[in-house]
């Protein structure tokens, strides 16, 4: 493989880690939501779907032309789109020089393997439409046309825009390659996925063993924590314009409304909600409240120092003169003995913040370590508030229907 080839490979292979954590948390809630579980299997085969489709992508793109490339003169032969079917063959026969022969048809031309690398390079895209997003034939076909078309308009327009004019030809037959691609890779996946174990059985396994995966409940902390700062914006002011300035009475609020008023008005916190989550008490009944302000304030331990930590490092912040911050090395070299007095306060400010960090750490390991240790996955705050994760039915199992029991025959007695 030619490293013209190779180097949207490695492209790929420099973007996709920042692409896999963004995508992470709507991935995990999508995942959980269809199918109440996030399994290893199922996870390897997204993530392996994404790193294939950005280096499909990245194969149409690169490499890229250089700033400094008039691309308008340079690729003026790229200008117009290649309209016309089966124009590939006359490349071919081109490529071959009019010798007829198997290596100078097939072996050494370069039109040969530019249509066979068309092909394969949505092969694995008709693979991955019919095993891990269960579409048919048709379906596939569409997506692997669509995927084309997007491919061949991204050429045309110069990546929509980002060149004044295309550097690549934009040509019919890729299309008919590339969804042909498609095509056949869902036709080969027959075959090739009898090998491979079924996700939707894997998920029901995992979850018979665990109805509450603690992934799913995970993703919800994240969403949940997501929102978190907004909702202490809105409870500080609130708190603000009817009891006065103060930040404690506001994140007072904010777990009073957060973690108690909301998951007893709607079961559970938006973030469980999304995740198909409710939160129910010992008989799963509809929680007290008093049970809830429990559970939020055991819960709340391990996430206070955190909280306090980002407070002191922010008040160390603050503490340094605006002419420090503004400044910087000027300040330094104009009144030095003052800016370092100013600056060893807010040292301070900063250790006692890495050691309540620190502490924090060691607190939020704990208290991880117990909830994953018990057989259940209750942590403390469920077992002394008696509030637990229940959860609801995700998409496939409402698509399912449930077999109705067989009827029982009833035989006649005398």
């Amino acid at each position: 493989m030619s490293s013209v080839h190779l180097l949207p490979i490695k492209t790929a292979a420099l973007i996709f880690p920042l692409l896999a954590l963004v995508l992470f948390l709507p991935a995990a809630v999508v995942t959980y939501r269809r199918h109440g579980i996030m399994s290893s299997w199922r996870t390897l085969s997204f993530y392996s779907f994404l790193f294939y489709a950005l280096t499909a992508f990245f194969m149409t793109l690169i490499p890229l032309p250089s700033s400094a490339v008039d691309v308008c003169v340079k690729y003026r032969k790229m200008a117009e789109p290649q309209l016309a079917p089966g124009n590939t063959f006359g490349d071919i026969w081109k490529e071959a020089g009019g010798e007829v022969s198997f290596s100078a048809l097939v072996l050494h031309n370069a039109g040969v393997w530019q249509a066979l690398l068309n092909v394969v390079m949505l092969v694995p895209l008709g693979m991955y439409l019919r095993y891990h997003f269960k579409r048919g034939f048709a379906a596939t076909a569409a997506i692997g046309l669509a995927a084309s078309l997007f491919f061949e308009f991204t050429q045309y327009t110069g990546v929509w825009g980002l060149y004044p004019c295309p550097y690549r030809l934009a040509d019919v037959d890729d299309v008919i390659t590339n969804t042909g691609g498609a095509m056949l890779g869902w036709w080969m996946a027959g075959p090739v996925t009898r090998w491979l174990p079924a996700l939707d059985s894997i998920d029901d396994e995992a979850l018979a063993r665990r109805p509450v995966p603690l992934g799913r409940r995970l993703a919800a902390f994240l969403v949940d924590l997501s929102i978190l700062p907004f909702a202490m914006l809105f409870c500080t002011v609130v708190s603000s314009l009817l009891l006065g300035p103060s930040l404690f009475l506001g994140l007072l609020l904010t777990l009073v409304v957060y973690y108690v008023l909301l998951p007893w008005a709607l079961g559970g916190t938006p973030g469980k909600r999304l995740l198909l989550l409710k939160l129910v008490g010992p008989e799963d009944e509809r929680p007290a409240p008093w049970r809830l302000l429990v559970r939020a304030l055991l819960l709340a331990l391990p996430m206070l120092p955190i909280a306090a930590t980002m407070t002191a490092a922010v008040l160390a912040v603050l503490s340094l003169p605006g002419e420090i911050l503004l400044g910087g090395a000027h300040a330094l070299v104009d009144e030095p003995v003052e800016v370092l007095r100013t600056i060893a306060g807010a040292s301070q400010l900063l250790l006692i913040a890495f050691l309540v960090l620190a502490a924090s750490g060691v607190l939020f390991v704990v208290f991880c370590v117990a909830l994953y240790r018990h057989p259940k996955h209750y942590g403390l705050h469920e077992l002394l508030s008696g509030v637990h994760n229940k959860a609801l039915p995700h998409k496939r199992a409402r698509r399912t229907p449930t077999p109705e029991p067989e009827p029982t025959t009833t035989i006649p007695t005398e």
